[in-house]
């Protein structure tokens, strides 16, 4: 939910509380969020981890893809977090100063104990965002430089995303991508998990649900039950409508 410095106050993001709280109740293990407002987090949590993301960029900005700092290791552990979050474009014109910048977050972070997830994109003039050669590298370059989780795109399908989950020890995670039906959503998670992906790292297609709760049951049923997509939107009471 580090969105609301990304594309501003938008739907699911006005009312974080509430949104962070739905969330949690639903089975998310974790929210992330820049460090600002994490006093709108922590009470809302349920138990949940906290995550604070350390660079971003802006949709009305000269250009999305070129990530700045937005605060360090120590500035979360201030926050409360439990972990850190780092985003590289692995492909672009911004990827040597992304790659530096990273290396020095997962070295601070080391000093201080504090686990990072890499979000690790394939992304840059000519590259196809859903390549898995192209993912795997990013992937693999993100456990090189230290990362602990690595959160990449999903490549479209269970077969190819093998290649990519295969690239790092680590554990990968897999975006949420633009927002689709409650099957479509599903269904990619229920392919990145029978690929070998650990988990998902969602944004969009939790928060600007309709029923945040009732999304993330289902996809939780889905990563933490291995349930199937039609028992996963049954069990959260979505149903054939989704």
């Amino acid at each position: 939910m580090d969105h609301g410095l990304t594309m501003g106050p938008v739907t699911g993001l006005q009312a974080l509380e509430s949104t962070v709280d739905a969330i949690t109740r639903g089975g998310a293990d974790a929210v992330l969020t820049q460090k600002g407002v994490a006093d709108r987090v922590h009470g809302n949590l349920n138990d949940a981890g906290y995550v604070v993301h350390l660079n971003g960029s802006t949709t009305i900005g000269p250009d999305e893809e070129d990530k700045r700092k937005t605060g360090t290791v120590e500035d979360a552990v201030r926050a409360g977090a439990d972990a850190v979050s780092f985003h590289i474009n692995v492909g672009s014109e911004y990827e040597p100063d992304q790659l530096t910048q990273l290396a020095e977050v997962t070295g601070e972070a080391d000093r201080l104990g504090m686990p990072v997830l890499a979000m690790a994109y394939a992304r840059g003039r000519g590259i196809d965002e859903s390549d898995p050669e192209a993912l795997a590298h990013a992937v693999r370059l993100a456990e090189e430089v230290g990362a602990d989780v690595i959160k990449t795109a999903y490549s479209g399908d269970a077969d190819s995303f093998e290649r990519v989950a295969a690239a790092s020890a680590k554990p990968v995670v897999i975006a949420g991508g633009s927002k689709g039906t409650d099957e479509e959503t599903l269904e990619m998670v229920r392919g990145a998990m029978d690929a070998g992906a650990a988990g998902i790292s969602m944004g969009r297609s939790i928060f600007q649900h309709e029923d945040p709760e009732a999304i993330t049951t289902a996809v939780s049923a889905v990563v933490h039950d291995d349930a199937s997509v039609e028992t996963a939107l049954e069990a959260a009471g979505l149903g054939e409508d989704a």
